[in-house]
């Protein structure tokens, strides 16, 4: 019986090890020449939405002021999603420094809007001197390298697409970071189909709202943010919308053009992720599968050769056998996990750590799956039913 076990999750292991060397494989790197001129004479209009921002507005504002992108053809709109902290004030002083660069207060939230989606809209529709070919929404609480526009554009001009979105480098600072992003994201490796979301048969897709570089005439044939005003994944909703119109949507690696420190504490981190596991993972069903599955199968990285271990000590039929190839994939594992957290920039022992990483994700699973049932979200303050 021990070999039996050990066999079906060191079967397991591999299987998700090689899935996740796979999808790594799908997301080309946007790196390119970022010294080089922009690929068009396109403006771009960037919008920035904010709430509650302080800590991170300035540095995302100065980031985007060293652009090697044309100033004459930059235009940077921040919008104060009526924050109650120093954000507009911040937003607002650091703004007025730079050429093209302004800052608005976003006007009553509206009934049946989401709070991001009503701050891209307003940004998107504000008068700029010139109709921007491209419209950008980059969270605030990214930090743009000097390439990140020329390149980001040379790269959609260059693919023929109509939105472009960018995975960031995730800086973790605190230890609840460190542990439970990393597994977010190996979760999010294993559900997610890279190679079917990539394609432009498939009428589903793969973005992150940290940064989408959208073509203006894409965007508003299809409505904009308006048309998916009350979505908590406003971002996969938008990039859905637009694909399922003809439009062209990729996502490339751009952890080398810009980064963000997404969560600073354990209470932001909980809320930030639990508002949209539900939908993310595809419903109440998948996502109780997703927070279960891996949670026993990186518990079982101790657990099953302690079983064999003791078995084997106890000379039961080939539970020695069973031991060796438990210690093989827990080695895996182990190593699977060490590897990433060299790629995150995070000590190495936090790899070691793994299981309590997917211990403290399904705790936020519980809690998405509980607003999902109590029909209400809450982010920022603000309760979305």
């Amino acid at each position: 019986m021990e070999l039996v076990i050990t066999c079906i999750w060191a079967a397991a292991v591999a299987v998700l090890i090689c899935r996740a060397i796979a999808q790594r494989q799908l997301l080309p790197d946007a790196r390119g020449n970022v010294s080089s001129p922009p690929p068009s004479d396109a403006s771009v209009l960037v919008v920035v939405p904010a709430r509650n921002e302080s800590l991170n507005i300035a540095a995302c504002i100065d980031g985007l002021s060293r652009q090697t992108y044309p100033r004459s053809r930059l235009f940077v709109r921040v919008i104060d999603d009526h924050s109650s902290d120093d954000t507009w004030r911040i937003a607002h002083a650091v703004t007025s420094r730079h050429e093209g660069f302004c800052a608005f207060a976003s006007p009553p939230l509206p009934p049946r809007w989401v709070g991001k989606s009503h701050a891209c809209w307003i940004g998107a529709t504000q008068d700029i001197p010139q109709s921007p070919e491209w419209i950008c929404f980059i969270d605030a609480d990214v930090v743009a390298e000097p390439g990140l526009l020329a390149t980001a554009v040379k790269q959609a001009e260059a693919r023929s697409l109509d939105l472009l979105s960018l995975t960031p480098k995730q800086i973790l600072g605190t230890w609840t970071e460190r542990l439970v992003l990393p597994c977010g994201l190996y979760c999010l490796a294993f559900c997610q189909d890279m190679k079917r979301l990539q394609s432009e048969q498939c009428e589903d897709t793969a973005v992150t709202g940290q940064f989408l570089l959208v073509r203006a005439e894409a965007y508003f044939a299809i409505g904009g943010h308006r048309a998916v005003s009350s979505a908590i994944c406003e971002d996969v909703a938008l990039a859905r919308r637009l694909k399922r119109h003809g439009g062209r949507v990729a996502l490339l690696d751009g952890r080398e053009l810009l980064s963000v420190r997404m969560y600073r504490n354990w209470a932001a981190l909980s809320a930030g992720l639990a508002k949209n596991l539900v939908e993310t993972f595809g419903g109440p069903v998948r996502t109780i599968c997703t927070a279960i599955g891996p949670l026993l199968l990186a518990w079982a990285a101790f657990i099953v050769p302690l079983i064999d271990a003791s078995a084997c000590a106890q000379q039961a039929p080939f539970a020695c056998g069973a031991f060796g190839l438990a210690l093989a994939a827990s080695a895996a594992a182990f190593g699977r996990h060490l590897t990433g957290a060299r790629f995150l920039g995070i000590p190495l022992w936090y790899g070691l750590l793994f299981p309590l990483g997917y211990s403290l994700g399904a705790w936020i699973a519980a809690q998405s799956l509980q607003w999902w049932i109590n029909g209400g979200i809450i982010w920022k303050d603000r309760v979305y039913r």
